[in-house]
């Protein structure tokens, strides 16, 4: 780093480490997050055996931020470097680690004796996992950019070093500015490594590689993109500003901006010209003990789950035996603030979406939707919800939601108590797999209670079904993220009544009625059901739910017993209590609330897509969901 580059700050920022290390500790403790002298998730013992996994949609992105305290003129010690690199080859497997990129800054002088040590010891890595390596100001002149020429850098970080590793894609003609194509997740990925200072032919071949590239996502990697303040708020460098102007927000691919050079690390989201998101983060440890002790960061891709999970270690401490470590080794053995701990959650395939090459399923008509059966379907298109309006416009109380299978069972608006009639408005949302490619996004809660809610008219069919034969009842949801507020039991949707004037004894309380979907104080899912037939009340209970996140849900009774699905799959606490029909009063069936002793005391908080009823047990593929 260079403390010319903004003025005062690297004197702050090492004032800051230096009086704040013993509260990271207290800070991580209270985040949750272990203590500091824990070993890391991906901070295992080396596994053996195994490979590169790269179909499996989770993966790992190694990054070495500024090792240059570590080859320092005659007081270079490379030895924390070799244990990373051994870590990284052996954990290969067990991590599934796609890539390493290094963050430049690989020595503090760039004398031909320092670059000469890092790249020998660079060849524990290499061959045995791919990499990329950028320039930062220490390892060149900091006053020149890219065009600089020739320089022992160069020599031995070229792109010569490079051209045997299969993810290699090429280099700038001056060398300097590399990218890097790898399979990871079933897909490709581009990493683009650019030097301290991009010229404005830097940033043309960069520029000429994305557009190369159109359909992969990217990950930008340069040493100087962005400062933090102690509390780890990350803001633009100057440099950085260029970059995001001249590159970054004008390409939707880069979802993932990398940089080192300052400290403290930080992060930040930025949002491009696409209204896109774009994670912003800064990692460097050189002002920690033994120079950062070549800490890495694991960023854990989970295509799964929809999310990053980033931990930062080092594994050079990890490997001595926990009595021989010194006190500064055990503090340093990983950090576990909120800028060197945490999760991103991202939707890949909406972030995706706009240059991937993939299109979404076309919206499906009623009459491909609506199976023998089907006593009710409801979707908030055009074509199921009355009257016009834009995404994000209220919907006006009375507004009809049409029955699309043709029964009767047409839905009204009703405002809870004194909601505003902004409390329900239409939404462009939806669940991939979903059939009408529209949502209702509901802002209901408690203290005052408000909502919205959804409900048959004293003349719907479907009030006074007893569904004797078994039912198949679906749904589309979205929790909020951040999920703020107190919404504990929150209902989805029900039938009115209570439970007791059906002749119930059993249960929490006569009060309730006779069928509900909940969300627990946990975001579990409860489907409570008072069966026509039993004085039972069998209770199915998911697991919690994601937030921001579309999910499918499907509770299927076979006449004799009901089990529930999330996403296509058996939840594993289904009742085995037989359970035959639904204890149906004749009273108004409701989306978006359930009463108790026949109030609504508060309404749903999330969206909620296309909802069906069919009057028999469907199985999984015949679900809204497509199930295959």
């Amino acid at each position: 780093m260079s403390t010319s580059d903004r003025s005062g700050l690297g004197r702050r920022s090492v004032l800051s480490a230096a009086l704040t290390v013993p509260a990271a500790t207290g800070a991580a403790t209270a985040l949750g997050a272990g203590s500091a002298t824990a070993a890391p998730s991906s901070a295992r013992r080396p596994s053996k055996g195994g490979r590169f996994d790269d179909e499996s949609p989770r993966f790992s992105l190694a990054v070495l931020p500024d090792t240059q305290y570590l080859f320092d003129a005659d007081s270079s010690d490379p030895e924390p470097l070799n244990a990373t690199f051994r870590y990284l080859v052996s954990e290969r497997a067990g991590a599934n680690i796609a890539f390493m990129t290094h963050l430049g800054d690989v020595t503090e002088h760039g004398t031909k004796d320092e670059i000469s040590l890092a790249a020998d010891t660079f060849r524990t890595l290499h061959g045995k996992v791919p990499y990329s390596v950028l320039a930062g100001n220490h390892d060149v002149d900091g006053s020149t950019d890219d065009q600089r020429g020739d320089t022992e850098y160069l020599r031995a970080f070229g792109p010569k070093r490079y051209a045997a590793m299969p993810t290699f894609g090429g280099a700038s003609p001056d060398g300097y500015n590399s990218y890097h194509v790898l399979r990871a997740a079933g897909r490709r990925w581009l990493v683009l490594a650019l030097d301290w200072r991009v010229s404005d032919a830097g940033l043309r071949w960069a520029q000429g590689v994305l557009d190369e590239h159109p359909t992969l996502p990217a990950v930008l990697t340069t040493h100087d993109i962005a400062w933090s303040d102690e509390k780890g708020a990350a803001r633009l460098s100057s440099n950085g500003q260029r970059l995001w102007d001249d590159l970054v927000r004008g390409n939707d691919q880069i979802f993932l901006a990398l940089g080192g050079h300052y400290w403290p690390p930080g992060r930040t989201v930025l949002t491009n010209d696409a209204g896109h998101d774009v994670h912003l983060h800064l990692a460097n440890y050189q002002d920690r003990y033994y120079g950062g002790a070549a800490m890495i960061r694991l960023y854990g891709f989970d295509l799964v789950r929809g999310a990053v999970d980033v931990e930062t270690f080092s594994p050079w401490f990890l490997d001595r035996a926990p009595k021989k470590r010194t006190p500064l080794e055990a503090e340093t053995i990983e950090l576990t603030g909120p800028t060197d701990r945490f999760r991103l959650d991202i939707d890949f395939a909406a972030r995706f979406r706009g240059f991937d090459g993939t299109t979404l399923p076309a919206p499906r008509p009623a009459s491909r939707v609506t199976p023998r059966g089907t006593v009710a379907y409801w979707r908030f298109d055009g074509s199921g919800l009355a009257g016009r309006g834009k995404p994000g416009s209220a919907v006006a109380e009375g507004t009809v939601a049409h029955d699309l299978s043709g029964h009767g069972n047409d839905l009204r608006v009703q405002l809870l108590h004194d909601s505003a009639p902004e409390i329900l408005t239409r939404d462009a949302g939806h669940h991939l797999s979903q059939p009408a490619h529209a949502s209702l996004r509901f802002d209901g809660g408690k203290g005052p209670d408000r909502g919205a809610v959804l409900t048959t008219t004293a003349e719907a069919p479907l009030n006074g079904m007893k569904f004797l034969s078994g039912y198949t009842i679906e749904t589309y949801l979205k929790l909020p993220d951040p999920f703020e507020g107190d919404h504990a039991w929150m209902g989805i949707l029900s039938w009115e009544g209570r439970n007791g004037d059906a002749g119930k004894t059993t249960g929490w309380s006569q009060d309730d009625p006779s069928c509900s979907l909940n969300v627990t104080p946990e975001r579990y899912l409860q489907f409570s059901l008072y069966p026509h037939r039993q004085d039972a009340n069998p209770t199915n209970w998911s697991h919690a739910l994601p937030v921001g996140r579309w999910t499918h849900i499907a509770v299927v009774n076979d006449g004799d017993r009901t089990d529930m699905y999330v996403d296509g799959s058996k939840i594993a606490r289904n009742p085995a209590q037989r359970s035959s029909g639904i204890a149906t009063l004749g009273k108004p069936f409701v989306i978006g609330g359930t009463q108790s002793a026949e109030k609504f005391g508060q309404g749903f908080y999330g969206w909620i897509g296309d909802t069906r009823i069919v009057s028999r047990a469907l199985r999984p593929r015949d679900f809204l969901l497509e199930v295959r």
